[in-house]
Formats: structure tokens, C-alpha cells, sequence
């Protein structure tokens, strides 16, 4: 008890400093920028080729200290986004856009195959998908534990995707996942600004996610995996 007061009291605390005075963005100010910029770019393009993959990399790169911060419960799923992103970033370099990735694999029927570059895009958007849902479940309620907001989440998601093996790992997880004051802390945010900051992502994030999904399903592949 103390020691969530003493939580609350740090986070009450940092509403007294303005974060647009601090000398470098907080992380999901820094995810909040790159991701309507991202938006942006989508609403302002009529082709579907216009997304560039290096862009998209940069700004996905942000995203995994939110997995960082939830702890061991999404261990897993930051280990493979991570990997995944990185994987994508070095495809960059020989693909300009999403379009030319998922196109390639589409030509040698790789689009599934373990590995492929359009596999990893789909598990990348399947992590920006995760985190907007913890958002939205984060948004809905007071409750200072993150379980039943994460677990919904991961249950929406990520669960029907994964193994027996790594379901059981993540509802374990979800034990040790901090506070809702203790994640606060760890973005640097206090809970009027973390607000106003997760809406906004959820809002910037939804075009890009709507975008990979079109990507698939206009070339028939069903989002079942």
C-alpha cells in the first residue's frame, strides 16, 4: 500500500512539469510522431505503393520499449517483434517499399513460408495491433493493474496465432506485468498526457495496420495466420 502511494505521488508529481519543456521527447511522444507521420503519408497517397519500407521501420523500431516496459508477459513478443523489424529493416535495402516485399514473395510463393519477409510484416503488424489494443483496454478502465487490459489484448490479437506453449508462457507473464502507475513511470508520462498520447496512437496507428491488411487481401491472401 505504501508503496503504490509513494508510486502515485511521483506520478501526481510529474503533472507539475510541462513534457513539452523537457530536451528530448518521451517515447511515446517519439512513437506518437512517427506513426502520424506515417498516417499522413497514407492519407495523402492514392497508389498503395507509396508506403517506403525504411519509414516504416524506423517508426515501428519505437514501438518495441512499449514491450520493454509491460515485462516478462511480453518477453516473447518482444523478442520476435524486434527480430522482426530488424529483418525488415535490412530488407530496405534491396525492397523501397512494402509493396515490392510482399509482391517478391507473392512471385515464389513465400508469402507464408517461415522467415519470408512478408511472414514478418505480418507479425510487425500484428505488434502495433497488440499494442493498440492494450491501449484501448488501458483507456477503458481506472484499475491500476494492466492484466485484464493486457490479457483482453493478447487474447484479441496475438493468442490464436501462437502455440499452446507460448500462451501458457504470456498468461504466466501476466502475473508480473507493473502497475499501471509503475508503467507510467517508465514512459515518463503522467496519466493526463499518457492519455492524450495513446489516443493519438491508436488513431495513427489504425490506417497503417488497415493498410497491411488491404496489402494482403488484395492479392487473396486470407489473414488467418
Amino acid at each position: 500500500m505504501i508503496l503504490g502511494l509513494k508510486y502515485r505521488a511521483a506520478i501526481d508529481g510529474m503533472a507539475e512539469m510541462s513534457i513539452d519543456d523537457a530536451t528530448s521527447p518521451t517515447p511515446l511522444s517519439a512513437i506518437v510522431e512517427a506513426f502520424e507521420k506515417l498516417a499522413k503519408i497514407l492519407d495523402s497517397q492514392e497508389e498503395e505503393g507509396d508506403l517506403h519500407l525504411d519509414t516504416f521501420c524506423q517508426a515501428c523500431s519505437l514501438v518495441s520499449i512499449l514491450f520493454s516496459c509491460l515485462g516478462l508477459a511480453f518477453k516473447f513478443a518482444e523478442m520476435e517483434y524486434v527480430s522482426k523489424v530488424d529483418n525488415l529493416l535490412q530488407a530496405s535495402k534491396t525492397y523501397d517499399t512494402l509493396v515490392h516485399i510482399l509482391d517478391f514473395d507473392v512471385a515464389n510463393d513465400t508469402v507464408k513460408s517461415p522467415g519470408s519477409r512478408s511472414r514478418n510484416l505480418r507479425r510487425v503488424r500484428q505488434g502495433l495491433d497488440l499494442i493498440r489494443a492494450i491501449f484501448e483496454n488501458f483507456l477503458a478502465t481506472d484499475d491500476n493493474s494492466l492484466r485484464e487490459a493486457a490479457s483482453t489484448a493478447y487474447a484479441q490479437v496475438c493468442a490464436p496465432y501462437h502455440t499452446w506453449a507460448v500462451r501458457t508462457a504470456v498468461a504466466a507473464g501476466m502475473y508480473a506485468l507493473p502497475s499501471r502507475d509503475q508503467l507510467l513511470m517508465s514512459l515518463k508520462e503522467t496519466h493526463e498526457s499518457a492519455k492524450i498520447k495513446m489516443k493519438q496512437y491508436i488513431r495513427a496507428s489504425l490506417p497503417v495496420i488497415q493498410y497491411i491488411d488491404k496489402l494482403y487481401l488484395s492479392r487473396d491472401i486470407v489473414l488467418d495466420w
